[in-house]
């Protein structure tokens, strides 16, 4: 139902008149390394506001163990990046637990002494990219706006908004920011078993995918780098392991003799995973303190 001009004419008087009532923004702290976006309620209204993280939980890019290839990608497009030469967005996806997340924390690591700052924005909150990039504005800093664990119902909102801000509006990131988003789907939307009906195929055979999966598609494809993840092999996990235990000060021996407790907590766990592979050596760890000498 379309609104009379008269109605309109209000609703922006009324916008106007509660403008002022809003808090301005909050100052931001730019001496921090990482932020997250975070919006609050205020009279009614939403207000959005960039929070300096105290504790960066930071990682070393020499921690990730089996991701080479991941791992010279990202890190050489976000070199790019922070020398001011173009580089692309880019879309983690895999397996859980494989390093996704731990990757783009650890680009922070590396280049944080060349200006590399990180913004995490919750999925929530993609429709208030356009105001992010707004404070941005002018910043000398490099960002990086980090969406973890990514994904997408049909009718979410904020699905059109990262869609715009990757490529396609006039409005999208300045040349001080990317997007690195991890993600368990590839297309970042569930996909159905009817989409593959709509499948079509021409004269010649040649098979058309059907219009909803172009368009679930067409947001992964406007990631400029796709950085794919797999599983670990029992002994990439057990290498894994015995690099964690080696940080947290486990002797080498007793390191060697905690493989079949490795695996043991790995078959508990479903997953040979490099997460599940630190949570076992911090948990072996601590038992080892706790037993003493």
């Amino acid at each position: 139902m379309s609104m009379s001009p008269s109605l309109i004419e209000r609703i922006e008087d009324l916008l106007r008149r509660l403008e002022p009532l809003l808090p301005p923004p909050a100052p931001v702290d730019w001496r921090a390394l990482a932020f997250q976006w975070r919006r609050r309620n205020y009279l009614g209204a939403t207000v959005g506001q960039l929070l300096a993280v105290r504790n960066v939980a930071a990682i070393l890019p020499e921690d990730l163990k089996h991701v080479d290839g991941q791992k010279q990608a990202i890190l050489r497009n976000t070199e790019q990046f922070v020398r001011g030469l173009p580089a692309n967005n880019v879309l983690l996806t895999g397996a859980r637990g494989t390093g996704k997340s731990s990757l783009v924390r650890a680009c922070l690591s590396r280049y944080a002494v060349d200006g590399l700052r990180l913004i995490e924005v919750d999925r929530h909150d993609l429709i208030d990219l356009p105001e992010i990039v707004a404070r941005l504005e002018g910043r000398p800093e490099r960002f990086v706006l980090f969406c973890d664990d990514l994904s997408f119902e049909p009718s979410d909102a904020s699905y059109k908004a990262l869609k715009a801000a990757l490529d396609g509006s006039l409005a999208g990131p300045g040349d001080n920011a990317l997007i690195y988003a991890t993600s368990n789907r590839r297309h970042l939307m569930p996909e159905f078993m009817r989409e593959n009906l709509d499948a079509g195929y021409d004269a010649d055979g040649e098979l058309h995918p059907g219009e909803s999966t172009e368009e679930k598609v067409s947001l992964s494809e406007r990631f400029g780098l796709w950085l794919s993840f797999y599983p670990f092999r029992q002994d990439d996990y057990l290498d894994i392991a015995d690099h964690w235990l080696a940080r947290f000060g486990v002797d080498p021996a007793a390191a060697s003799e905690a493989r079949a407790e490795a695996l043991q907590f790995a078959l508990a766990r479903g997953s040979r995973s490099g997460r599940v592979a630190q949570q076992f050596a911090r948990d072996f760890a601590g038992r080892a303190g706790l037993a003493g000498p």
